[in-house]
């Protein structure tokens, strides 16, 4: 018999090519920025790594799954749809979110002045005080690619809580 766990862990990871003519979307938040992230959807690298670790903590194949990137319906998709299919997945198994801890890994542009807008789109679409979201920008110290401004890369911590019945 399966037990049902009070708390779920999980890790996220995405990265993403920085090209010219895209826009640049974190979190739900368009960044001013002569390059923008390419993907199939609108490429927010920060959305699918979160987006992936709702989904790795509920033990469910990850994004590609739900939105492959061969399916033209999925093209320019707004990834805060994405993040709200994982949100209702787990809502279904009996969880939401807890707290979540993210991290935008990019040389450029420099992110500090965004950090609370991004936190506040976060919070509206996952439904849960701004308390509970951490949230950090680095560099990667002009190390490989990232480091040559040819991606951002972004990685996610999340806990799931049983809801209460």
């Amino acid at each position: 018999m399966t037990q049902t766990l009070p708390i779920r862990i999980g890790h996220g990871y995405d990265l993403h090519r920085l090209v010219k003519d895209r826009k640049l979307i974190l979190g739900g938040v368009e960044i001013p920025f002569h390059l923008g992230l390419l993907g199939h959807s609108d490429a927010d690298c920060l959305t699918h790594a979160l987006a992936d670790a709702i989904l790795g903590a509920l033990a469910l194949p990850d994004i590609g799954h739900y939105f492959p990137d061969n399916d033209k319906k999925h093209k320019d998709l707004d990834s805060r749809i994405i993040l709200n299919k994982a949100l209702s997945e787990g809502k279904k198994l009996g969880y939401q979110v807890g707290n979540i801890d993210l991290t935008i890994i990019a040389e450029k542009p420099k992110l500090l002045g965004y950090i609370e807008q991004i936190k506040r789109s976060l919070s509206k679409t996952i439904k849960v005080p701004k308390d509970r979201i951490g949230l950090k920008a680095t560099t990667n110290e002009k190390v490989g690619a990232i480091g040559r401004m040819e991606g951002i890369a972004t990685f996610a911590v999340c806990t799931l809580i049983r809801i209460e019945d």
